[in-house]
């Protein structure tokens, strides 16, 4: 028999029988038996793509017990690292992630995230260790057109782009027959959270980070429980330190305390915390503090009720002579109009604190992202700046 059987990419692709327990996957339309993945490379399909091939190493890593893995940090808002994750933590976050929403042998779960970063490893290390039917596609941005029709699933987890394709391609059925549906690795804008409001199925907003070994808290995004807060899950601590920052303890931590950067209000009655913004995204402008995350979801309102099409934004500092730092705004896509770019300053200036307001927009065809799909701020940044603004709008 060979070691790989090839299935036709095809709507007549077979799920596989939920009444046993797994003892294969699919991935791109194909089943690799576990037996068989443990042996990996061994005689291995020479058809195999890079991501297929990644896929497979860590699945077979982990069915032969190894006890350390190495990770990739996302990079958005600093390089790149690589860290080390001990197996015992991968697999108490799973756990905790499947007793949550009581996930369980023959449930059946679809992994779209990257597997070459948390979101999407621990995806794979929930369906091996709560023995779940794993369906993996490579990531795209809807990854319901990549499995059959009729194809069903339990549990999923999106980056907001993929949820937002989901939903615009008429996929929202098929979101509701789920136990639930995880968004995560960027912000959730409001446009999206309003989207998410149509749905029967329980979505969440996650928050965690590739050192807690995948998300330790969760935020209701939809239904009469919809919340800013996110809600800790049991076991794990979280306390702030001086500048009013999370730290986290837990066994996905190895029992270490990671010290984030991200500045919360703490709700210790409720073991819950609302995300005030990130330390670093902190700007000095004539001496006054501003968060540029609170400048942010002014502006995406204010676009909204311009009545202007979605486009993501971020704001961040800029060198100024007299302010030190200057608050400008970039936006993706082609500029406005110069009346719409007037319209849009005069409610962030009615709107915002006279040193938070934008001192500057500037248009920037397509936003760079990291390898995770995230939106890399330095490296549009820095680009925006070698190509000197695709478009700008001074106030």
């Amino acid at each position: 028999m060979a070691l790989y059987k090839r299935l036709p990419r095809s709507s007549a692709l077979p799920m596989p029988d939920t009444s046993l327990l797994p003892d294969s996957l699919l991935l791109n339309g194909r089943e690799f038996r576990y037996a068989d993945i443990k042996q990996y490379p061994a005689d291995s399909p020479v058809d195999l793509n890079g991501y297929e091939a990644k896929v497979l190493d860590f699945c077979r890593q982990w069915l032969n017990g190894t006890l350390e893995f190495g990770l990739q940090t996302s990079g958005s808002t600093g390089e790149p690292q690589r860290i080390q994750l001990r197996r015992q933590q991968l697999a108490a976050s799973a756990h905790r992630t499947g007793d949550y929403f009581d996930l369980g042998p023959g449930d059946r779960m679809l992994v779209c995230l990257n597997c070459e970063y948390v979101g999407g490893l621990m995806m794979l290390v929930r369906g091996l260790e709560l023995n779940l039917h794993l369906t993996i596609v490579e990531p795209h941005a809807d990854p319901l057109a990549l499995v059959p029709p009729g194809a069903a699933f339990d549990f999923a987890s999106f980056v907001p782009l993929q949820l937002r394709t989901v939903l615009e391609n008429g996929h929202a059925a098929r979101l509701n027959k789920m136990k639930a549906v995880l968004v995560g690795g960027a912000a959730v804008e409001s446009g999206l959270a309003r989207a998410a409001q149509a749905l029967t199925v329980p979505v969440y907003h996650t928050y965690g980070m590739t050192e807690t070994a995948s998300h330790i808290a969760l935020r209701r995004l939809n239904g009469p429980d919809a919340s800013l807060t996110y809600k800790v899950l049991p076991g794990i601590h979280v306390e702030q330190d001086e500048r009013g920052c999370l730290a986290v303890r837990a066994d996905v931590t190895n029992d270490q305390l990671i010290v984030t950067n991200d500045q919360v209000r703490l709700l210790p009655e409720e073991h819950a915390f609302e995300w005030l913004g990130r330390a670093d995204f902190v700007i000095n402008s004539g001496g006054v503090k501003v968060q540029a995350e609170k400048v942010e979801q002014v502006l995406e309102v204010a676009l909204a009720e311009l009545n202007l099409p979605p486009r993501r934004t971020f704001v961040t500092a800029r060198p100024d002579e007299r302010l030190g730092e200057q608050v400008t705004a970039f936006l993706e896509g082609a500029p406005l109009s110069s009346m719409q770019s007037e319209q849009l300053l005069a409610l962030l200036t009615e709107r915002l604190g006279r040193y938070e307001r934008p001192r500057e927009l500037v248009f920037v065809p397509q936003f760079e992202t990291t390898a995770s799909g995230k939106l890399d701020r330095r490296a549009t940044l820095k680009a925006a700046l070698a190509a000197g603004g695709a478009g700008r709008g001074n106030q």
